[in-house]
């Protein structure tokens, strides 16, 4: 059967020694030998002249690479202007030889694996900006390290796909030359996978990764990048591998996602007191509104009690109001007065909807308890699904944030 083109690791048992071997499409049957001890260094090919290729071009950077490092060290050491100037003319001749050597093969053996490989991997070297301050520098420099990113990698070779670096490649784009807010990080996505269009496997292949790792991500607020996956690919019929029933149970998650994406005003609730009076969540007259989730025999809400019960001594008298809506139901509501009796909690606006007439724990996205979203004077979403330990230093930022924006 035939292998995918890519790179392959031969792991040898006990010890799990391993090496490389390329396979491509030229290159599927061929007999190699190795002593297990170093297989790199021993390793023999026969009839793979891409394989012997990529191995002379790892030996000789085995050889440089002790020499670089040397040079390197010695630079750090010297503390002579003159000696440190010497060493480090010698240390960029060096580095000048490896890339020439780089460049010639890749000219050379053009079309192969290797040449791929080693082009993807050269040195990304930017532009000095003569003349432009430090920080103009900086902000140049990364914008054009995020814009020539990807001009040495062949994303659409369906090989690249099965190579040690296309995925860290591709992270780091993502996570370290785009801001981590959920906008900047669509973009980002939506940038690497118009590359990837061209190679449909390393498309659906990045599609799924995105998707999923979107889904199950802590970050507060990252949810919104699921939606935006769902919006634009999985719902626009983009992703034709996905079976009918688990694309329904996708585009359904987004759409119950959407209303309670940080900066949406929340979903109104319509919910009673004690006495049964009713209320909405819209109606409440504060500054900065707390919305708290709860259930009585829940262990994590037990925990989270104390902690937002401090919370709220220090925050009352700053325009927060804590609305706690206990997640039972019928006769298990009683039980909800119990725990509030208990605990002393009757100062917060203590709610309930016993039979669920509001859906709230389907339009809130309710799967566990407890649950927390921050609201401002507007409803709007400030923040969602923290931990009560991080209520008091969030609160304190939203509060300094909105002074300084008074003060402009």
């Amino acid at each position: 059967q035939k292998l995918e083109c890519g790179v392959y690791l031969v792991v040898m048992r006990p010890d799990n020694n391993y090496f490389q071997v390329l396979v491509s499409d030229n290159e599927q049957r061929f007999s190699l030998e190795a002593h297990k001890d170093n297989p790199t260094a021993s390793i023999q090919f026969t009839g793979a002249p891409d394989n012997k290729l990529f191995y002379e071009y790892l030996n000789y950077l085995s050889d440089k690479r002790p020499l670089a490092d040397t040079l390197r060290a010695q630079v750090d050491r010297t503390t002579d202007e003159g000696k440190k100037k010497n060493l480090q003319d010698k240390l960029d001749k060096l580095n000048a030889e490896v890339e020439a050597y780089q460049t010639g093969l890749i000219s050379k053996h053009k079309g192969t694996l290797t040449a791929s490989i080693i082009k993807a991997n050269l040195p990304f070297n930017t532009p000095e900006f003569d003349g432009a301050t430090e920080e103009e520098k900086q902000i140049k420099k990364w914008h054009y390290t995020r814009d020539h990113y990807f001009d040495n990698l062949d994303v659409t070779d369906p090989c690249m796909l099965r190579t040690p670096f296309l995925f860290q490649r591709i992270e780091y784009f993502v996570q370290k030359l785009h801001v981590q807010h959920p906008d900047s990080i669509a973009i980002a996505i939506d940038a690497v996978l118009e590359k990837l269009r061209p190679s449909q496997e390393s498309f659906k292949f990045y599609m799924i990764h995105f998707l999923n790792y979107y889904a199950r991500s802590n970050i507060v607020g990252m949810d919104a990048v699921y939606v935006h996956m769902v919006e634009k690919y999985y719902a626009t019929g983009q992703a034709p591998w996905t079976e009918a029933e688990q694309l329904k149970k996708i585009v359904d998650n987004a759409n119950v996602l959407r209303p309670i994406l940080i900066g949406k005003i929340a979903p109104d609730i319509k919910l009673q007191k004690r006495d049964g009076t009713p209320f909405s969540l819209h109606e409440v007259d504060s500054e900065y509104t707390i919305l708290y989730f709860w259930r009585h025999d829940c262990g994590h809400c037990k925990k989270s009690t104390p902690v937002m019960k401090e919370f709220y001594e220090k925050f009352k008298d700053k325009g927060v109001k804590i609305v706690a809506v206990c997640a039972k139901f019928t006769d298990e509501v009683p039980k909800c007065w119990e725990y509030v009796d208990e605990n002393h909690l009757e100062n917060w606006i203590q709610a309930v909807d016993p039979y669920h007439r509001s859906r709230f724990s389907t339009i809130y996205d309710l799967k566990t308890t407890p649950q927390i979203f921050v609201l401002d004077r507007k409803k709007e979403i400030l923040s969602k699904k923290i931990g009560a330990e991080q209520l008091e230093e969030l609160m304190n930022k939203i509060i300094e944030m909105k002074q300084k924006q008074s003060h402009n």
